[in-house]
């Protein structure tokens, strides 16, 4: 195998194990930062000796058994440690001394349960929304600061910084590395689904950028919603997440074209649209559904986009029930972001005067002063309704506050088209400004 296949083979395995890794030696040493710096002298060792003697049979077990070997090393060094591995490490003697089970046991028991707690203590609510976004990007799934800063578009020591500030903030603060009790696991799940959708949407749709789509970030979102779902299957909204990331997903390919430029859903060649997601996607829904309880955030947006998913052709779609999801949602979420996307549904289900009077209502909403698709939205059902010359300025509008380049190029376009029939008289018929 030659050095960049070896390269390869070193990433691919780091981004499988290197949470199940952390998790392990996290429960032992009780801190993150520390069983993070203990795999990373694992991959050290694997990018030293790999290249020359081969990835072995099994890599992950590798690595593993490095680290339980790293661990073992700094407990046994307890002088030089201070007095948190010290204490650790009279822990473990007495543990032995008793006839308990030695660190290389106890790190290989309870894998899943490791990793349950790592998710708990990456997404404490004691850390700011971005700290647990780089924190969970880092520790689970395994990727380099350089990675999430290019994925954010921020400066590579800002990530470092934050990612650094966390690992201390849960130290002082002396996170547990447990699961919630049951009382209150309710009350922090959450804030684990919410970094994990924020981490999905950045890939989905970039805020800013050349790029419409990253999709090694969806693939890590994804991969996170899988693992969660696994720990905690009895909770409907994990699913209901995780059946929302796999459809939107499933249209990944169909999203852009030939030069990355966007294609938006009524576009879009189903066709190419993968059905294996979807029916995953479905499949995660009707767990979802099968469990009970109040409808969820998450649940309900699956539901309108599995709407999408079951359409063969855009004129199949049902948009009064997509425009009745829409209103449970804003029932359970209000928000200024879901009434902008209800009027969308209302104007295709009834109109789009009866989108338009909904837009009206939001005029003046302080959270959505800086919001590129109000603008974008109100562009489209103007066009509908023949006001093209509005339009022209809506779409403007709206390039003028996206960050993201392709995007911008996309209104700017239609804000091109929408003069052009102002000016000589065009037809109505544009599709709608639905992203999918």
């Amino acid at each position: 195998m030659t050095a960049s296949a070896t390269d390869r083979a070193i990433d691919a395995v780091w981004r499988i194990e290197s949470a199940r890794l952390i998790a392990g030696l996290a429960r032992i040493v009780r801190d993150v930062g520390l069983a993070e710096e203990i795999a990373q002298d694992a991959l050290v060792a694997a990018l030293e000796q790999w290249p020359v003697s081969g990835v072995p049979r099994n890599p992950g077990a590798w690595l593993m058994a490095t680290a339980k070997h790293r661990a073992i090393d700094l407990v046994r060094r307890e002088v030089r440690l201070g007095e948190k591995i010290t204490e650790l490490g009279h822990e473990l003697q007495v543990q032995q001394a008793r006839g308990g089970p030695d660190l290389d046991t106890a790190i290989d028991d309870g894998i899943d349960d490791d990793l349950l707690r790592l998710v708990f203590v990456a997404c404490h609510p004691v850390l700011s929304t971005e700290a647990r976004v780089a924190l969970t990007l880092r520790v689970l799934a395994g990727l380099t600061t350089q990675e999430i800063a290019r994925a954010f578009l921020i400066p590579e020591p800002t990530v470092a910084q934050r990612i650094s500030r966390a690992k201390r903030t849960l130290a002082n603060a002396a996170v547990p590395f447990e699961v919630p009790a049951r009382e209150e696991l309710a009350e922090r799940l959450p804030s684990v689904l919410e970094v994990v959708y924020l981490v999905f949407n950045e890939g989905y749709s970039a805020t800013a950028g050349d790029d419409w789509l990253r999709p090694s970030l969806c693939e890590d979102a994804l991969r996170l919603g899988r693992v969660l779902a696994g720990l905690v299957p009895q909770e409907p909204e994990v699913h209901g997440l995780v059946a929302l990331m796999e459809i939107q997903a499933s249209r990944m390919r169909a999203r852009v074209g030939p030069a990355g430029e966007p294609i938006l859903l009524l576009d879009q060649d189903r066709s190419r649209w993968d059905h294996v997601l979807i029916g995953r996607g479905l499949a995660a829904l009707q767990r979802a559904e099968q469990l009970g309880g109040p409808p969820g955030v998450y649940s309900v947006q699956a539901a309108i986009a599995a709407c999408h998913a079951r359409a063969l052709t855009p004129s199949d779609t049902d948009w009064s029930r997509i425009a009745s999801l829409y209103e449970v949602l804003a029932r359970i979420a209000q928000s200024p972001v879901v009434e902008v996307n209800r009027a969308v549904a209302l104007g295709m289900a009834y109109g789009p005067a009866t989108g338009l009077q909904l837009l009206d209502q939001l005029d003046g909403e302080p959270a959505l002063a800086g919001y590129h698709l109000l603008p974008s939205v109100r562009g489209d059902l103007l066009v509908k309704l023949g006001r093209h010359g509005e339009a022209h300025e809506e779409f403007t509008r709206a390039a003028s506050l996206t960050a993201n380049r392709r995007e911008r190029t996309l209104l700017l376009d239609r804000a091109t088209t929408a003069l052009e029939r102002h000016n000589g008289g065009g037809h109505s018929g544009a599709e709608p400004v639905t992203t999918g």
